[in-house]
């Protein structure tokens, strides 16, 4: 269940309202549907993008989601990562360059351009060095993301404490050299 605690809440209200007929969503696994049950749901509803978890369980390290932009682009990996964030995504189908960072944003941990490198044109006229031009151009603009996302990261230094008193708790954030307290 991806609510923790909707079985007491499911407890509670069968015991208030017993006329009524409840039931939990996302349920993932036949515990959590036994457990729902035994205590008096009426129905249970899982997510339609079970395939996810099952690939998940089945020992896959990291699940494609294809074709996403026919299922609704950045949108539907955001809806998919709430049930799911402990699966690691890959984005496949319909992504472009300047979509990518809207997929990470929304929990995609990989995408694949091979739409903005294969184009439709350049592949039906055999015109391969447009494709070499695109993969080159692909490539150079994943480069200098990574490369600024590592100088982003190495440039970023948390630090959090806490002095065990109760006038006194801080956390101090410091980026780039400059120190910020609350």
């Amino acid at each position: 269940m991806s609510t923790p605690g909707v079985f007491e809440v499911l407890q509670c209200l069968i015991q208030e309202y017993p006329w009524a007929s409840l039931g939990v969503g996302t349920v993932l696994d036949r515990a959590d549907a036994k457990e729902a049950f035994k205590i008096g749901a009426k129905f249970l509803m899982s997510p339609v993008m079970v395939k996810i978890l099952f690939a998940s369980k089945a020992g896959a390290r990291i699940v494609k989601v294809y074709p996403v932009s026919a299922l609704g682009g950045a949108c539907y990996i955001a809806a998919v990562k709430k049930p799911f964030p402990h699966i690691l995504m890959v984005a496949s189908q319909g992504i472009t360059l300047d979509s990518v960072g809207e997929y990470i944003a929304q929990g995609a941990s990989l995408v694949v351009l091979s739409d903005s490198i294969f184009e439709k044109k350049a592949m039906n006229e055999q015109n391969f060095d447009r494709v070499y031009q695109l993969a080159r151009r692909e490539a150079f603009h994943g480069h200098e993301a990574t490369r600024l996302l590592h100088y982003l990261l190495s440039a970023c230094y948390i630090y959090i404490g806490f002095q065990i008193s109760p006038e006194v708790s801080f956390i101090t954030l410091r980026i780039q050299n400059t120190i910020y307290v609350r």
